[in-house]
């Protein structure tokens, strides 16, 4: 069975740092492309990341993250980070890390990021 658990959300100032996490269950972490997004109050889902398989686990990053926030993988901990540096008012939201696995979209709980002062 598939499955995404998100962890480290929390409430940050503006300027500070939050680092999540996504275990994965029930397949190999590695062997899929996999993104975070994430979605503001009264909003869609944004794409933040992703995480390619070729060229060594390629990361490509939304233009109002970039520089910002750092994707990356433990294949041994079938792990995904996302390292959330410099953050903004406009990063709340609920955070997600998603990947299309076995035919399906497939996606985690979430979890919450504010960023107020």
């Amino acid at each position: 069975q598939v499955q995404l658990v998100e962890s480290g959300g929390g409430l940050v100032q503006p300027g500070g740092s939050l680092r999540l996490s996504c275990i994965a269950s029930g397949f190999p972490l590695s062997q899929y492309v996999m993104k975070w997004v994430r979605q503001a109050p009264g909003q869609g889902l944004e794409w933040v990341a992703t995480i390619n398989l070729e060229g060594g686990g390629a990361t490509t990053y939304a233009d109002s993250v970039k520089g910002r926030f750092s994707l990356s993988r433990d294949n041994a901990k079938n792990t995904l980070y996302l390292q959330m540096n410099s953050l903004k008012a406009e990063d709340t939201a609920v955070y997600y890390c998603q990947g299309y696995i076995r035919g399906e979209v497939s996606r985690g709980q979430g979890t919450q990021v504010t960023v107020t002062s």
